[in-house]
C-alpha cells in the first residue's frame, strides 16, 4: 500500500462507464463530407474535460475546412488512408499528412484543416480525443478562415 492510497475514498469516485460500439452517438457537431460519433462526452458519460469518439470518411470524400476551437485534438488512425490537410504556418503553403492505420496525428487548437479520403474503395476511420468535453467544430469557407 502506498502513502497516497485512501480506502475511504475508493467509493467516493464515480463508477467506470462502458460504451459499447453500438452505443456511440451520431448526434454531435458535424462537418460536411464526414460523420462524427461521440463515445465519451458530457452528455453521454458526464465527462468534464474530455471528448472522445470516431470519425468516418467514405471513399473519395473529404470534409469541409474546419477547426476545433480551444480543443487540442489527438487522432489515431484505425483503418483506411486518411489525409490531413492544413496550411504551413511559416510558408502559408498547403501541407498534406498522409496517415496509415496505427499512426497518430496531433491538431493544435484553432488550426484550420480538413480530412480527405482519396482511396476509391476503403472508408477511413479514426478515433479522436479532444481536451474539451464536447466536440467543438467551427466550419470555415477555406483553410485561411
Amino acid at each position: 500500500m502506498t502513502d497516497d492510497f485512501h480506502p475511504d475514498l475508493v467509493h467516493a469516485q464515480p463508477n467506470l462507464r462502458h460504451i459499447r460500439a453500438d452505443e456511440i452517438d451520431g448526434e454531435t457537431a458535424q462537418t460536411s463530407g464526414m460523420q462524427r460519433f461521440a463515445a465519451i462526452s458530457r452528455s453521454k458519460v458526464g465527462s468534464e474535460r474530455l471528448w472522445m469518439g470516431q470519425t468516418h470518411v467514405r471513399p473519395l470524400m473529404h470534409s469541409d475546412n474546419h477547426h476545433h476551437g480551444e480543443a487540442e485534438t489527438a487522432i489515431y488512425v484505425v483503418s483506411g488512408s486518411p489525409e490531413f490537410v492544413f496550411l504551413d504556418e511559416e510558408t502559408g503553403e498547403e501541407v498534406r499528412l498522409r496517415a496509415a492505420p496505427g499512426d497518430y496525428v496531433f491538431v493544435p487548437p484553432y488550426t484550420p484543416h480538413r480530412e480527405e479520403n482519396n482511396h476509391p474503395d476503403v472508408e477511413a476511420v479514426v478515433v479522436i480525443a479532444r481536451s474539451t468535453q464536447e466536440a467543438i467544430v467551427v466550419n470555415l469557407p477555406s483553410l485561411r478562415g
